[in-house]
């Protein structure tokens, strides 16, 4: 082997001097990989810098509502509450009516109970698609959409949840008295509407009953007997110079007539104001709109048989077993206070909600 070959193998490879390059502990070796790389990263570019400032920004956003391991669930929660806020009874009626028409209550979040009761026996005759649950707080709009989207709204302003529990309180007054401008604006709007408390519980299909063209169909709260061939014209007045037409249950065609009528209920709430004295609800006003617009409004009374009042089902046991099998709808009223029109209906067979929620579109509240 000549000797310039023999130097070449024996030749040490040439490094750097640069004392970063050698001699490096495996740890040392580590810290300068990162620091190599992060160099690198950001040399990148501007758009790299871009990214991470869009990143920052979003965290900036979603932070706030990350509050627990559900922290998706929630963020998807407050979205959808933003949601029905803005949701318009113009948009809740379109998506709600069927064959133009829609069955409608007004709910606060005490009778949650009572609307799941009601929606129950709705389902039963196939017509609680058309239910549309109009919100008095946001806890009975964002519960009943949370369950079943779409069908709740709130007209607004909202009033607080407690405001209209107590029957004869001035919150009460507040509550029943937005109900003639809900069914006004429903009206304005085409569709046909019934509107029932939601104390109510249906034992067979009301929509049968009502026939012909008439502006507006409503329910006598007298509870005397009558023929079962009764008239079906508005009753004359009672001693205190008015009907006495029970408010929790009418039928509304989109004629001029019934909007009249509404518009007259309106005119008679504003003129018959609660006060600590006179404790009004909304009922006496419909029924001085009723007297007021007679002969201008073309109106049926249902019969009573079929839509009996409850000072009428629950207090004439003989009345109730000789017209058996022709009811169609029972109101829960001539009684005050949640737990004694519960036990009422327990007694009867009517509070389905202890074995039949899931027949309700709420499930089990």
């Amino acid at each position: 082997m000549s000797k310039k070959m023999s130097a070449f193998l024996h030749q040490r490879p040439l490094y750097s001097s640069s004392p970063e390059s050698y001699d490096l502990s495996p740890r040392s070796r580590q810290d300068h990989q990162k620091t190599s790389s992060s160099a690198a990263f950001l040399s990148r570019g501007p758009a790299l810098v871009l990214l991470l400032l869009s990143l920052l920004v979003i965290l900036g956003v979603v932070f706030p509502y990350v509050q627990s391991p559900n922290s998706l669930i929630f963020f998807t929660s407050r979205s959808s509450d933003s949601k029905w806020r803005s949701y318009t009874l113009s948009e809740a009626a379109a998506y709600v009516a069927k064959n133009n028409s829609l069955i409608v209550c007004a709910v606060s979040e005490a009778y949650l109970s009572f609307l799941n009761n009601w929606l129950i026996s709705i389902a039963r005759q196939k017509h609680h698609d058309k239910v549309l649950v109009i919100a008095e707080d946001y806890a009975t709009l964002f519960k009943v959409n949370e369950r079943w989207p779409g069908h709740a709204v709130l007209v607004p302003p909202a009033l607080e949840a407690a405001a209209a529990h107590k029957f004869g309180s001035q919150g009460f007054f507040n509550f029943t008295a937005r109900r003639p401008q809900h069914l006004l604006q429903i009206l304005e709007l085409g569709y046909n509407v019934m509107y029932n408390d939601v104390d109510m519980v249906w034992l067979a299909d009301p929509f049968p009953y009502f026939e012909g063209e008439h502006d507006v169909y409503f329910m006598d709260d007298m509870a005397y007997v009558k023929p079962l061939n009764h008239s079906h014209d508005l009753p004359p007045p009672g001693k205190k110079g008015r009907t006495y037409i029970c408010s929790c249950l009418i039928y509304l065609r989109p004629t001029v007539g019934a909007k009249l009528l509404m518009n007259k209920w309106i005119e008679e709430l504003k003129d018959q104001p609660w006060s600590r004295a006179k404790k009004a609800n909304d009922q006496p006003a419909f029924n001085w709109a009723l007297n007021k617009t007679a002969g201008q409004v073309d109106v049926y009374l249902l019969p009573q048989k079929a839509f009996p009042t409850g000072g009428l089902y629950f207090r004439n046991k003989t009345w109730a077993r000789e017209t058996e099998g022709m009811h169609v709808i029972i109101h829960n009223n001539y009684i005050i206070g949640f737990e004694k029109k519960t036990k009422r209906f327990r007694d009867y067979g009517l509070w389905l909600v202890d074995e039949y929620a899931i027949e309700s579109p709420l499930g089990n509240l």
